[in-house]
């Protein structure tokens, strides 16, 4: 998970505060040292680090702040605000022109994940209605053109090439005219990458900018390099001017010191974010959400985008009728999971859910990858009709019965009196959903799964 060291280190902070019953000077300079050495450990730009410590200083000491009887949570507040800002302050969505096609143009180093990064937005944006066109521009690279045909293959959505062609501003320029002839609203510009910024690279984009006129031009750098990504941010946009940034590769071990400095550093936003390898892993940038994120308040607005993406209406009103008739089947329970499988990832659902962090060891018991999932689902699917579509649990009391569903399931039996188990936590939160439904205050039952 991105950032986790540094959430660990500023919970460990906040926990000193919170276990004052009044909030000293001395207090808030303590947390605050504690905040400086986490920052740098994850790699933030040494000078964004001091003129973030600097702010928060100036407005967490001073009588407003300590006369208050929550004083901890004002302190909490004005990280929380500073962090939001230190990573762009509000959301910058991308421009869309009013005359088609809207031309984005997507730079960066070699192995930053252009060409996937290209497949990725193209996706999301055919997934808002739009009808994108991908233009294969890496001349160079083995198999790069070849790669982004493989995408767009599985995405459905064309691949402008030119057979033969070595020159990726007239490949570039070509597409327009194919664009507007196939009614192709946005044109992604998958251009070449190099291991170092140079200025053959260089020369190259600025002919391609100056030839097709981008609006948006998107830079693409992996959070893994740290600062070298912000060092190589200042360089395109000093040389080209950038309009946003593409943060890859955030769900790995990156220690989100380059998301932390880059905008501080080169003005620029960061736009979007991949959080998978997967075609669909790729998110807007929100920062207010990413800075509670790192505090560990969580972030249920986009937990509601991501059951709202997945849910169609029909699987909502089942869930309804499921909780208003107070019967929960084997069945109910198994397209519950499909439900939960189509929002993502589960590790990076659970980071979403507030004050997770304090629970991390016992989440770090739990199968993310999805297998255990696939286990759950071949034993429902190996019931009997009568077995799955029964709301009493007890029906599989019988040593024999769980025998034959763990041979069908090719699992045990010990795995089949998990799930029975599972299923009788879930059928005890559907109740108490039922409870709270017509009550003013909201409800949010705990996750059912310990695996």
């Amino acid at each position: 998970m991105p950032f986790e060291s540094l959430s660990e280190r500023f919970q460990l902070a906040f926990k000193k505060l919170r276990g004052k019953g009044k909030l000293s000077e001395e207090d808030v300079n303590e947390a605050l040292k504690e905040m400086r050495r986490a920052l740098l450990e994850a790699d933030v730009n040494f000078n964004v680090t001091k003129d973030f410590i600097k702010k928060i200083k100036e407005k967490a000491v001073g009588e407003e702040v300590f006369s208050t009887l929550n004083a901890a949570q004002t302190v909490i507040k004005i990280v929380r605000d500073e962090l939001a800002d230190l990573l762009g302050g509000t959301q910058s969505r991308i421009t869309i022109s009013s005359r088609p096609p809207t031309i984005i143009m997507l730079v960066g180093l070699q192995g930053a994940g252009k060409t996937t990064t290209a497949a990725k937005l193209a996706k999301m944006l055919k997934s808002q209605g739009k009808n994108p066109l991908l233009v294969a521009g890496d001349v160079y690279r083995p198999a790069a053109i070849s790669q982004l045909q493989v995408l767009g293959e599985q995405l459905d959505i064309p691949v402008y090439t030119e057979e033969g062609s070595k020159d990726p501003v007239q490949i570039s320029q070509n597409s327009i005219p194919f664009a507007l002839s196939h009614l192709k609203d946005i044109i992604i510009v998958d251009t070449a990458g190099r291991l170092h910024v140079n200025e053959t690279l260089m020369d190259e984009l600025v002919r391609i900018k100056a030839t097709v006129h981008p609006h948006e031009i998107m830079l693409v750098v992996d959070a893994m390099t740290g600062q070298d990504a912000v060092t190589a941010a200042s360089a395109f946009d000093q040389a080209l001017g950038i309009d946003g940034i593409i943060m890859t590769k955030l769900d790995g071990d990156a220690r989100g010191g380059a998301a932390l400095s880059i905008k501080a550093v080169t003005g620029k936003p960061i736009k979007f974010i991949g959080v998978s390898e997967k075609l669909d892993g790729l998110e807007e940038f929100h920062p207010d959400r990413y800075a509670s994120r790192i505090l560990d308040l969580g972030d249920v607005e986009t937990i509601i985008e991501k059951a709202q993406a997945a849910f169609d209406e029909e699987s909502m009103e089942e869930m309804k009728k499921t909780m208003k008739s107070g019967s929960f089947t084997f069945d109910d329970f198994l397209s519950q999971l499909n439900m939960v499988k189509k929002m993502g990832n589960m590790s990076s659902l659970v980071g979403l859910i507030p004050g997770v962090g304090k629970y991390k060891k016992e989440i770090d018991k739990i199968n993310m990858d999805g297998k255990e999932f696939k286990h759950l689902e071949a034993i429902i699917q190996s019931m009997t009709t009568k077995e799955r579509s029964s709301s009493n649990p007890k029906m599989l009391i019988k040593d024999s019965r769980k025998r034959r569903i763990a041979k069908g399931s090719g699992t045990r039996v010990q795995d089949v009196n998990r799930l029975i188990k599972q299923f009788t936590e879930m059928q005890k939160m559907m109740k108490m959903a039922k409870k709270q439904q017509g009550k003013k205050r909201g409800f949010m039952p705990r996750l059912p799964f310990h695996m």
